[in-house]
This record gives C-alpha cells, sequence and structure tokens, in this order.
C-alpha cells in the first residue's frame, strides 16, 4: 500500500538522489536492467525479517493477547486511569513490527480478543466457555486497526507519515468502538475513553465531545508516544508536538467551556436493600426496601429512588404492593420510583419497567427498558444460539423492549416551584451516551439509572457500571443517580463531579443526596457524535488519497513490451 503523503525510509531518500543524506545514488546493477522484479512496496519493507526480538509466532501470539488485555488495568476495580495513556503502547509496538500486513491484523484480532476478555472477565461465571467465543468474534473489529497501526508506524515513519498516524491511528481505533457500542455487538461497555471518569479536564472534554472526544485524546497519546520510542529524531520532534497540541487541547477546553450553570437543588433518596437470594428473595427484598424507605420520613425529599428488578410482581396484578408503595410515597412525602422485572397483566411478556409511584399509586408515569442486554436479558438469534442457554445463565426466555424514551413529571413540592422532569434508564442503558443526551434534549433535569449487577457482586462490574454515570453526567449537562439494589450505588453532579458517599457492594441501607441541578445545554448535547463524523472524515480522506496515488501508478496505460531474457541470466534465477 502506497501513502501519498511520503515513502518509507531509504525510498525516499533514494528518490531524493541520496541515501541517508551522505550518499549520491549509484548507477543500477547489471541485473537492474528493465523487465527486472519490481522493489517491495513500503508494507513489504519488514518481509526480510521482524524487528523485534519476540519473532516467533507463537510468541507473538501470546504477546498481542496480553498486550490487548492491558488498557482493563485503568477501569475500576484497579482505576490506574493514569495508566490509559501508555497502555495501548506494548500493542503498538507489536503491531508496527509485524513481518507482514496479514501478521499484523492477525495480531489485531488476538489483541482484541484479550482486550475484550479483560474488560468482560466477570461474565465467565455467567457464559463460561462461550465467552470465548464471543471475545474471539468481536475481537475480529481490531483486524484492521492491526493492519492500520503497521502501516503508518511500521519501518520508521517519515515526518508527514508520522503527522497522518496521529489523525488516523486514533480514528480507526475509535470506529471499532462506534462498532462494538451497537446494542447487538454487546453495548459500549469498556469504551478507552470511559476510565478518565475521574479526571476533571477529561470530563469537561465529555461536555463538548462526549466520551469519544476523551477517546480520541487518550488513543492520540498512546499514538505520540509509540513514536517517541521507535522513531528517529525529526519525527520524535513531530510526537512531541502532537502531545503538546493535545495537552493544549485540553487546556483550551478547560478555559474556554466553562461548568454547567446551576439552578437550583434537588434532594434524592437511594435505597439499597442489598443481597437477597434464594426462596422467596423477591418478596424480602420488596420488604428491606420498604423498611429502609420508612426510615426516610421527614427529610424533605423530592424523590425516592430503588433500584432495578426492586419489584417482582406486576402492579397491576398485585394490588398489595401497590397499597404498600402508595403508603410509603405519603409516609416520606415524595413520589418513589421503583422498577418492576415481571411479566405484564395488559401485555404479552416479561418488561423491566421503571414506574413512577405517588400518594395515590401508580402516577400513570412508565418506562419500559428499550436496549436489553444480549444473552443476559434476551438470545440474539435464539433458533441458533438459543444452545447457551445449557453452558452459562443465558436468558431462558426474552425480554420485550420498550418503544421509546420518557420524561417523567414529578408532582410540584409546592405552588410556584417549577416541576422536577426526570429521564429514568435501566442499566444497561447508562453505558450508551445516544440514550442520556436525549433525555436532555427532551427536558429532563436529572436522570436516574436503575440498576442491579447482583449476579456480578465480587467482580470488577459493579464499580465500572457506578462509573459510567459520571460520563453520562458530563455529557449532558445533567446529574445522573445510579441506584442499585446491591452496590455500587453513586450520585454525580452536572460536571461529572461524585456527590457523597456511594453505598458499595457490602451495604444494605437508604442514603439522602442533594444534587445540584444546572440549566443550559452542552456542547454534546447540542452537537451530538462530532467526533465520530471527523474519524469517518479523515479515514474516507486515507482512502481517497490512496485511491488517486493508485491511479496514478505507472502501469495504467498500454503496457510495453517485455524485455527478452537470456536463459540463466540474472535478471530472473532459473527454476
Amino acid at each position: 500500500m502506497r501513502f501519498p503523503f511520503g515513502r518509507r525510509g531509504r525510498a525516499t531518500d533514494a528518490a531524493a538522489g541520496t541515501d541517508g543524506g551522505t550518499r549520491a545514488r549509484t548507477s543500477p546493477r547489471a541485473g537492474d536492467e528493465a523487465g527486472a522484479e519490481p522493489s517491495p512496496g513500503p508494507l513489504a519493507a519488514d518481509a526480510a525479517g521482524p524487528k523485534a526480538p519476540f519473532h516467533r509466532p507463537a510468541v507473538r501470539a501470546a504477546l498481542a493477547v496480553a498486550a490487548g488485555a492491558l488498557p482493563a488495568l485503568a477501569f475500576p476495580a484497579p482505576a490506574l486511569w493514569w495508566f490509559a495513556y501508555v497502555a495501548l503502547v506494548p500493542w503498538m509496538l507489536l503491531l508496527r513490527s509485524a513481518p507482514t500486513a496479514r501478521r499484523a491484523a492477525l495480531e489485531g484480532w488476538l489483541g482484541g480478543l484479550g482486550f475484550m476478555l479483560a474488560v468482560h472477565h466477570w461474565l465467565m461465571p455467567s457464559l463460561h466457555v462461550f465467552i470465548l467465543v464471543l471475545a474471539g468474534l468481536l475481537g475480529l473489529l481490531w483486524v484492521p486497526w492491526g493492519w492500520l497501526v503497521r502501516a503508518m508506524l511500521g519501518d520508521g515513519p517519515s515526518g508527514a507519515r508520522a503527522v497522518a498516524a496521529l489523525l488516523v491511528v486514533p480514528s480507526g481505533w475509535l470506529l471499532v468502538e462506534l462498532a462494538r457500542s451497537w446494542e447487538g455487538l454487546g453495548g459500549p461497555w469498556g469504551l478507552v475513553g470511559a476510565s478518565q471518569w475521574q479526571v476533571p479536564p477529561a470530563m469537561r472534554l465529555a461536555s463538548v465531545g462526549g466520551v469519544w472526544l476523551v477517546s480520541l485524546l487518550v488513543v492520540a497519546v498512546n499514538t505520540a508516544l509509540t513514536l517517541l520510542v521507535v522513531s528517529a529524531a525529526a519525527v520524535r520532534l513531530t510526537a512531541l508536538v502532537g502531545l503538546v497540541v493535545c495537552a493544549l487541547t485540553v487546556g483550551v477546553v478547560w478555559w474556554g467551556v466553562g461548568p454547567p450553570r446551576e439552578q437550583g437543588t434537588a434532594r434524592i433518596a437511594v435505597v439499597q436493600p442489598g443481597v437477597f437470594d434464594g426462596p422467596g428473595g423477591a418478596e424480602r427484598r420488596f420488604a428491606r426496601g420498604e423498611q429502609l424507605t420508612r426510615g426516610l420520613a421527614g427529610q424533605d425529599l423530592d424523590l425516592v429512588v430503588w433500584g432495578e428488578s426492586s419489584v417482582g410482581s406486576d402492579l397491576t396484578a398485585r394490588p398489595d404492593l401497590t397499597a404498600r408503595l402508595a403508603a410509603l410515597a405519603r409516609t416520606v412525602d415524595a413520589p418513589v420510583l421503583v422498577n418492576v422485572d415481571a411479566r405484564r397483566s395488559d401485555r404479552p411478556g416479561i418488561f423491566k419497567s421503571s414506574v413512577l409511584i405517588g400518594e395515590r399509586g401508580p402516577t400513570g408515569e412508565r418506562y419500559d427498558k428499550m436496549r436489553l442486554v444480549p444473552f443476559g436479558e434476551y438470545v440474539p438469534a435464539r433458533t441458533v444460539l438459543g444452545w447457551v442457554t445449557s453452558v452459562g445463565k443465558a436468558a431462558s426466555e426474552d425480554r420485550r423492549r420498550g418503544t421509546q424514551p420518557v420524561v417523567m413529571n414529578l408532582p410540584p413540592i409546592e405552588e410556584g416551584v417549577p416541576e422536577l422532569r426526570i429521564g429514568p434508564l435501566v442499566c444497561f442503558e447508562s453505558a450508551f451516551p445516544d440514550m442520556t443526551r436525549r433525555l436532555a434534549r427532551d427536558g429532563a433535569d436529572l436522570v436516574i439509572a436503575q440498576s442491579a449487577t447482583s449476579t456480578f457482586q465480587d467482580s470488577w462490574a459493579p464499580a465500572q457500571h457506578a462509573s459510567l454515570g459520571a460520563l453520562r453526567a458530563a455529557e449532558s449537562g445533567r446529574p445522573v443517580v445510579h441506584a442499585t439494589l446491591t452496590g455500587v450505588s453513586a450520585v454525580y453532579g452536572p460536571d461529572g463531579t461524585r456527590i457523597g458517599t456511594p453505598l458499595g457492594t457490602d451495604r444494605s441501607a437508604a442514603s439522602v443526596y442533594e444534587l445540584p441541578l444546572a440549566g443550559g445545554t452542552t456542547g454534546y448535547v447540542r452537537y451530538g457524535d462530532w467526533p465520530l463524523h471527523g474519524a469517518l472524515t479523515v479515514l474516507a480522506a486515507l482512502c481517497a488519497a490512496e485511491g488517486m496515488g493508485a491511479l496514478r501508478r505507472p502501469g495504467s496505460g498500454p503496457h510495453a513490451p517485455r524485455a527478452r531474457r537470456v536463459r540463466g541470466s540474472s535478471a530472473r534465477p532459473e527454476r
């Protein structure tokens, strides 16, 4: 593959008439006459032998899996956020040293497999061996990226190609994240930008371009560091300039984009009953939630939030539960948002629904979960993949989907006080940036994410899931309440800063949080996924430039007569 912004290493110098600026071009050798084999292109330059000391295929394969798994350490529970800025360097170094483009593509796949296993390892008790199949299939998304890294960074890139690499490599990674963010492929869990949820400057970037802009920055820094390691002095200067540009971008956004403008506060209570397994677990969990809610009386609340699946029966079919919930709303003098996980009496199938309960019972405000967890709540192509229910804990029956997001209006506290509008999400949906953006555009003042994660209680999953609330808050400029059954429950202000003390997986408690509300609109809510469009533009420009280069290559016109060769000449060896 040729690149219009300059050939590699010695090929560039030869075209200029020198070899590295120290030796004049010599006359062709006897065997270099017309008709000799063409010199290999830049992608074949490494074919003479790998540059990495670990050149055995089996060793390289193991290194690719391990290198791909490294970025998982940047996410909770380890939460080594700083490690994200160097975690991709070992993988990139391996890819650029691949002896062939095919090998780079293979190691891209193996690294992707390692990454998916690492960030989803907590699913192993549920999916067992099938997680290897899923990781292998999703790892294929990194095949083009592996090839791209080798093409842009391999064989001592020139200055022009280094500049292009700082744009192209992060853009390629971002498209991988976009592809795997589709619900059917598991959703946007483990986006590299989400590892920066505790870093205020990164959250300010998220308010401008969402988690996508943060991912671009993180991968650009990794690319620049890789160039510093492998390049000549002139190209290292380009890499340093790239790092300075990244730092300036963060600084300009921090200085030029102010925090959300606060407009009042809201007092929200989170009720986390804890783990109640075994027979009658749903009833005991409800009773514990009821007990904790009663203890909130007299605390001047605007809303009480229960976690996902906090009610295990349809409220229409269980008027006794409805009456108990209405009594709670009267006791605390605030509506209660519960989550019903049950077969509905008015529709076929099982739904997960956020239901608002007032002093007289359900207010009529209801949201049915729209995006379901693959295998956890439904089995994709069940007729083909239904066998996974026999080797893991995949859903034995598919849940049903809602059709549209809902913004609920809470009853006004007193005359003259504007009503509070909340936008509910259920569990997995808090991973999707577009859903929170839609709720903010529809007028939500507060986003509520009801979750459980009790199946993965002793893993990294609860902490990582809770951290997503910070991203969604910063992107939307709206506070986010992440309320769970069994922890981790956490609350974030409109700038993504955590408020108060989270409820860990060892807690059965209720806690009250005073949240600052915010007005205005963030850049992400206004302009949407523009970093993704920018990445697509960069890659489209690369493809167009390559296409134009291919059209200009010699040999597209009439071919000259082939030179006659004497048998045994050095132009082509005898076979």
